[in-house]
């Protein structure tokens, strides 16, 4: 039931069972209140709830007990509103919506702003509507954004579909739709492109929340003119003078905590040591591994890292529920405990080591002690879904030769990775030729990279070096997950490897692999657009773990290497990225050489 419809059938229903004429469905007796809306913990408070709804939230609620009543006894533990994702991507998690929110609600979380680039960049508006329909089915809040920036890089990449201001228009008109995802493209804003304004123009007349995405440390003019155009948060930034600059201009700081990205440590300065008011701050994952799901969780891992960072529990909980609900405009909906509010309730015995003892989801206790009491949806995905990685033909060594002209030695742009960081280094290395090739160098730990085009089957093979992995046998590992045009991606210190691992990942549909001398060490496969599988987290995290053991087995002693491996091909994030056209100078927007003569340095 909608939101709006709602109101008009049920409000009296509501009121009436505050004023105890008809008993509630369920009622939470004897718990902490945590009152996020006025910052209070409030003991010995009981809760009413009737059709999926709060009807009364107050120190004794028996009046609206009767024999068919529910009843939960808190036994004292807190109440704390159902935690809010202010802005993540279900697929990489590597799992459909439906399994994502099999692992997430048993950590408290019961709503999530999501944003589907990854599938729209593969499907387009088809891949984005599976998403919703999806969303629409579930027991907890999943609200989509529309993806604003299909393909990230016009111009720079072959993308798989392509959006601009009459999706967008579109999208905005369907149910579950809350507003527009990461505006990307920063240059584009500054600029003044007419296609990103009028995608931003049409979100703003449906009333609706422009997400932002300001990877750029300058906070100078770029900035000032980026935040006039619209966007309205921001999960970019890693420094606390980023934090402050995005508070002061009004923009909700987003600060993310996910797999590889780690930005809360930084930021959160600007409340604990600059005293910044915590009003302007929310809480976010962005990227999500399975395996982090599985074994570590997901907003409650989040607001307990808050809360080491120096956070006092109630701020950290209000950064992930009450100022993410007013963000997105739905406070009169969730977001705090209070009457009119969706029941949405986790039960915590200790807020300082958050954890989940009892989730109640839309006035439903869903899950007791980790284990689920409810079905989740089954939701069958088309046969087109599971056909998205189209090579014109098998994959030879050749493939990945990288030539490099008449020079015995030239100055190789090199991609270096940063770990726990989405920017890349440009690395300038001096290197070897041999017989006209560059060849992968692992005492300098040096990789090849290539960008092999899956959407179109054009047979388009890009080859360039990598650094940072720290690969020390003949290996490579390939990745159709590749934000954000999700071509595939295969970095190896040996080409044979290479083309293995490339192939495997074409007969299996997509996914992740490690090849080590022609054998697969790890595979997890990924059908559904080769971004995710429909199979539980649990089993994805299984197989997602074996593709991190063949990274160390390789060599790599990277935290998350299979997130950093996905983001090569990001060519919204500075430094230096690859594209299936080229080399891209991300600080500049423009194509480079590999390689340069020694004598023109």
């Amino acid at each position: 039931m909608g939101m709006d419809s709602f109101w008009l059938q049920n409000a009296r229903e509501l009121v009436d069972c505050a004023m105890g004429r008809i008993p509630a469905n369920l009622v939470i007796k004897n718990g902490q209140w945590v009152c996020v809306q006025t910052g209070e913990i409030i003991p010995h408070t009981d809760i009413a709830i009737r059709a999926g709804r709060i009807a009364y939230v107050g120190e004794d609620a028996s009046h609206t007990i009767d024999q068919k009543t529910q009843v939960i006894d808190a036994a004292g533990m807190f109440l704390v509103p159902g935690l809010l994702d202010a802005h993540m991507h279900v697929e990489s998690g590597m799992v459909t919506v439906t399994e994502f929110v099999r692992a997430v609600v048993p950590h408290g979380t019961t709503g999530m702003f999501i944003d589907p680039h990854e599938i729209a960049n593969v499907f387009g508006l088809r891949g984005v509507r599976l998403m919703v329909d999806d969303a629409a089915m579930q027991p907890i809040h999943v609200f989509v954004q529309m993806p604003s920036c299909v393909p990230s890089a016009p111009g720079l990449e072959t993308p798989g579909a392509v959006f601009g201001p009459t999706e967008v228009t579109e999208a905005m008109t369907w149910p579950g739709i809350i507003g527009l995802g990461e505006m990307m493209n920063f240059p584009g804003v500054i600029s003044g492109d007419d296609k990103v304004h009028a995608e931003m123009s049409a979100t703003r007349c449906a009333g609706k929340v422009i997400g932002g995405h300001y990877a750029s440390p300058d906070l100078g003019k770029p900035f000032h003119a980026y935040v006039a155009g619209g966007p309205q948060d921001d999960h970019e930034g890693t420094r606390i003078e980023d934090a402050v600059s995005r508070a002061r201009q009004g923009m909700k700081v987003m600060m993310r905590y996910g797999s590889s990205w780690h930005d809360v440590a930084t930021q959160v300065k600007a409340i604990t040591e600059k005293g910044l008011s915590p009003r302007g701050f929310l809480l976010c994952t962005d990227d999500s591994h399975s395996e982090t799901l599985f074994n570590e969780g997901h907003m409650d891992r989040v607001v307990r890292h808050a809360i080491r960072e120096g956070l006092d529990p109630m701020t950290a909980i209000q950064l992930a529920t009450i100022n993410t609900a007013e963000h997105f405009n739905v406070s009169r909906e969730m977001g705090l405990i209070a009457a009119g509010r969706y029941a949405d309730v986790v039960l915590v015995k200790d807020l300082q080591n958050f954890k989940a003892e009892i989730v109640i989801a839309k006035g439903k206790e869903v899950v007791r002690d980790d284990e689920w009491l409810i079905d989740l949806p089954k939701v069958n995905y088309p046969d087109w879904a599971a056909q998205s990685v189209h090579l014109r033909k098998p994959l030879i060594a050749a493939d990945f030769i990288l030539t490099s002209g008449n020079d015995a030695e030239v100055v190789a742009n090199v991609i270096g990775v940063i770990e726990n960081q989405a920017p890349t280094r440009h690395l300038r290395i001096q290197m070897q030729t041999k017989e006209g090739q560059i060849r992968q160098d692992i005492t300098q730990d040096i990789a090849k990279v290539a960008l092999v085009e899956r959407h179109h089957g054009s047979g388009r093979v890009q080859v360039g070096l990598v650094n940072g992995f720290g690969f020390n046998i003949p290996c490579a590992v390939a990745t159709t997950v590749a934000h954000d045009s999700h071509q595939m991606i295969v970095v190896g210190t040996d080409d044979e490897d290479m083309a293995v691992a490339a192939n495997e990942l074409a007969k299996c549909g997509g996914g992740q692999v490690v090849v080590n001398n022609g054998k697969v060490l790890g595979i997890v496969d990924l059908p559904i657009a080769g971004l995710m599988s429909n199979e539980s987290v649990e089993q994805v995290a299984k197989k997602a773990a074996s593709v991190l053991e063949g990274f160390r087995k390789c060599g790599c002693s990277l935290n998350s290497p299979n997130m950093q491996l996905s983001l090569l091909g990001l060519v919204v994030i500075p430094e230096l990225r690859i594209t299936d056209l080229g080399l891209v100078d991300v600080t500049r927007f423009d194509f480079i050489p590999v390689t340069e003569s020694v004598n023109r340095q």
